[in-house]
């Protein structure tokens, strides 16, 4: 029998079983609130131990104060993770066991048959993957910083190989935390543990090693998704099968979707919100689905600092109370509105983003924004862009007749990542707005600026460059950062992106090149919202690496189990014919 304990106003029983339609029984902690039921139901389905989500953190709301205001709440173990039997395979069970877990749940004499589920990252797939399994009972979601696709924009970028991500959540959130289960499942001496433990230490080896297929920090016994993971760099019936965006028209719950500018998974975040409310499976997901995003990176939510900016007390709890929002969006899509304690009004604009620089929060009732104006900014220079003391210019003129610039690409000397979209190690990789100065120093970082802005500039909307370059090589990559290059030297970044040159046709689609001969890339960059200020610069950054964020190219078209490394010497090209730019929305002030 689970154990039972109470509490003033709750009672918590723990480890009880949740039977799945095979056979499997997941354990789950239910908090019930005080007082007659039944009660709207919150589930949040974990892969970090169901244990560590009784208290505020940014994944998750505190269990025991929602019971406070009226929710019962579930909160369990994934298959194969802690207290769960079976063997762990990311995203694998998560839709059939999510619908199982949900409906169960409706079933019990304590829910009203009204659940909501919530919680971020991976416990935001455990919630779109259920929601697109369409359980009945489902009736609104809150995920946090999370994807719409598990190749792009999670495992994948651009078809690069989301190398720093994969490697230390593998290594620690995945491998190492769970290695009691990991022990009981595979029957393992204890002194696995240690060498567990220790890979987290080597998490800078790890990254580095060659090849990908086989490295010794991460055991495949251990890790056997990481591997699949690597055997599958296109967009195929693997990672088909989970993606969110087939599935938006099975989905009927809203989702009011919370990210950051700075979230590893910001892309999805924007997608899964577009996606309901243009196709969703009911009224209420079209219509009642919400966006908002602060100035966070994966694990700043609610905090006024990221990386080496502080946005301001307005940016943080203080300022707009994430689990606050959360209730009251559960309080309007579970409780019975004949009772007075549910909202079935509207709640204003579906959107509501921070303008960074400005330092502000914003409604907004599209994406992207209609009053913005589509911008190009060209890529000009006398051939010589290579670092911050180049010529690089970025201009609405386009160009004319101009020489391209031309860097060298050494896979053992790559640029390295320097804050950004990152998840999840920041002792290797802190994330977030960073000072580029320095690396712009070097001769592989081709450098393009606006001059000092007469005025305040607001930059609001997906970023997208469009370049005209060539290879030596029959594949490489091309990356882009879109930086505010401020008058004390330094350029924080703001948003970046990346190419694999073999799928600038697409995801499905790889294709080499012909070395020497131009090809187009179009480099998504996602998006971001910022006020370039009076004496500011609107910079662009090209390269071919940002490493260990994304895995190096080795230039040689080999797949990951390769460790032959070649040089590319990589060209871009910015002409009336070949002309090279940066797609910005500039929004009226």
């Amino acid at each position: 029998m689970p154990d039972t304990i109470s509490q003033s106003r709750s009672t918590v029983q723990f480890d009880l079983p949740v039977p799945m339609r095979d056979g499997a029984a997941l354990p789950a902690d239910v908090y019930l609130p005080d007082g007659p039921g039944p009660h709207p139901t919150l589930l949040s389905r974990t892969p970090y131990d169901k244990s560590g989500l009784t208290g505020p953190r940014f994944t998750s709301i505190d269990a025991l104060t929602a019971t406070q205001r009226g929710f019962a709440v579930v909160v369990q173990d994934v298959r194969g993770r802690h207290n769960a039997d079976g063997r762990f395979m990311t995203f694998k069970h998560e839709s059939s066991d999510g619908y199982d877990a949900i409906e169960w749940i409706a079933s019990q004499s304590w829910c009203n048959g009204k659940i909501g589920t919530y919680g971020a990252s991976y416990l935001g797939a455990t919630q779109w993957l259920a929601a697109k399994a369409s359980p009945p009972h489902l009736a609104a979601m809150v995920p946090r910083v999370t994807a719409s696709d598990y190749h792009e924009g999670w495992t994948y970028q651009g078809g690069a190989f989301s190398l720093g991500f994969n490697v230390s959540w593998s290594l620690a959130a995945l491998t190492a935390r769970n290695h009691r289960q990991l022990t009981r499942s595979l029957d393992l001496p204890q002194e696995r543990f240690a060498a567990m433990r220790d890979a987290v230490d080597a998490t800078e080896k790890a990254f580095a090693h060659l090849p990908l297929t086989d490295n010794p920090w991460l055991p495949k016994d251990l890790a056997p998704y990481y591997y699949e993971w690597l055997e599958h760099p296109a967009l195929d019936d693997y990672w088909q099968r989970y993606r969110i965006e087939n599935s938006y028209s099975d989905i009927t719950a809203p989702a009011l979707n919370i990210g950051g500018w700075y979230d590893i998974f910001l892309l999805g975040t924007i997608r899964n919100f577009l996606g309901l409310r243009n196709g969703g499976g009911s009224e209420a997901a079209r219509s009642g689905s919400r966006l908002l995003i602060g100035p966070w990176s994966h694990t700043t939510l609610g905090q006024n600092q990221t990386g080496a900016n502080d946005y301001g007390t307005i940016a943080s709890q203080l300022g707009l109370d994430l689990d606050e929002l959360t209730f009251n969006w559960f309080d309007r899509w579970l409780k019975d509105a004949d009772t007075g304690n549910g909202r079935i009004d509207d709640d204003g604009s579906p959107i509501t983003i921070f303008v960074m620089g400005d330092n502000a929060w914003r409604d907004e009732s599209e994406w992207p924004l209609a009053r913005a104006t589509r911008t190009r900014f060209y890529l000009h220079s006398d051939g010589h862009a290579n670092s911050r003391n180049g010529d690089g210019v970025l201009s609405t003129e386009p160009p004319a007749g101009e020489p391209p610039d031309q860097f060298t690409y050494d896979p053992m000397d790559p640029v390295p990542t320097k804050g950004g979209p990152l998840c999840c190690s920041p002792t290797f990789m802190p994330s977030g707005p960073q000072d580029h100065s320095a690396k712009e120093d070097r001769p592989d970082v081709l450098v393009y600026s606006t001059p000092p802005l007469e005025q305040d500039v607001e930059v609001t909307g997906p970023v997208r460059l469009v370049l005209r370059a060539a290879s030596s090589a029959v594949d490489t990559d091309f990356t882009a950062m879109l930086l505010d290059a401020r008058p004390c030297g330094c350029a924080h970044n703001l948003c970046d992106g990346i190419l694999r040159a073999r799928y600038r046709n697409g995801p499905a689609a790889p294709m080499f090149l012909t070395p020497g001969e131009p090809a187009l890339f179009e480099i998504n960059l996602v998006a971001t919202s910022n006020v370039f200020k009076k004496g500011h610069s609107i910079r662009l950054e090209v390269s071919s690496s940002n490493f260990p964020r994304f895995n190096r190219n080795l230039n040689t078209g080999k797949e990951f189990e390769s460790d032959e490394v070649a040089v590319a010497t990589n060209t871009v090209f910015h002409t009336s014919e070949m002309p090279s730019y940066v797609e910005l929305d500039i929004v009226p002030r």
